[in-house]
């Protein structure tokens, strides 16, 4: 880093980056627990996970959406010696800081299926449909400001990488042509060639 840089990291790259883990962990964990019958019969467990898996995308999606709107309106411009972390990297770097929490929640989601089959499972995925849901909200807000947000990476490490955490004092902006995660933290397709 430069002089005066901070390294920063896209906050929709951030907010997406455990949308597919949680996703994927969730699907095997509740495919793995229809094959039980558990206490309640995979009736009532695939039922009742359906509708946890509602839930939680629901409030996955829509919990700090007031402070991360404050934080985009508060937002000051990124300045010349600050560092854009690619996309594969804050990715991994989230993916590295919660893999036991992900391992965790995989494993708890299958002992549930014990008790109620499938439950645990779409309300992990419930959680990753969440999050992917966050980061398109906040891909439109980018796009209707026309600009990125970016988090300083440092505020990341002290709040476990939560880019609405009590240690993120503001976000930077940068235009929608900085770096390599297109509005909403999505890959940036490579434009057609004429």
């Amino acid at each position: 880093m430069t002089r005066g840089g901070q390294g920063l990291a896209r906050v929709a790259v951030v907010v997406r980056a455990g949308a597919a883990p949680l996703w994927w962990l969730g699907v095997v964990a509740a495919g793995a627990g229809v094959l039980v019958p558990g206490l309640t019969g995979r009736r009532i467990g695939v039922l009742a996970g359906a509708a946890l898996f509602l839930v939680a995308a629901a409030v996955v999606a829509y919990v700090r959406r007031g402070r991360y709107r404050a934080s985009a309106r508060s937002a000051v411009r990124a300045g010349r010696h600050d560092v854009l972390q690619d996309r594969a990297v804050t990715v991994r770097n989230w993916r590295r800081g919660h893999r036991w929490w992900l391992l965790l929640a995989f494993l708890a989601a299958l002992g549930t299926a014990f008790a109620v089959p499938a439950a645990g499972g779409l309300l992990l995925a419930g959680c990753g449909a969440g999050l992917w849901l966050k980061a398109a909200w906040i891909g439109r807000l980018e796009r209707a400001d026309e600009v990125l947000l970016w988090v300083r990476v440092d505020w990341l490490r002290a709040g476990a990488g939560r880019p609405a955490g009590k240690a993120v004092k503001g976000y930077r902006t940068t235009g929608v042509a900085a770096g390599d995660a297109a509005p909403g933290g999505a890959r940036r397709r490579a434009p057609a060639l004429v």
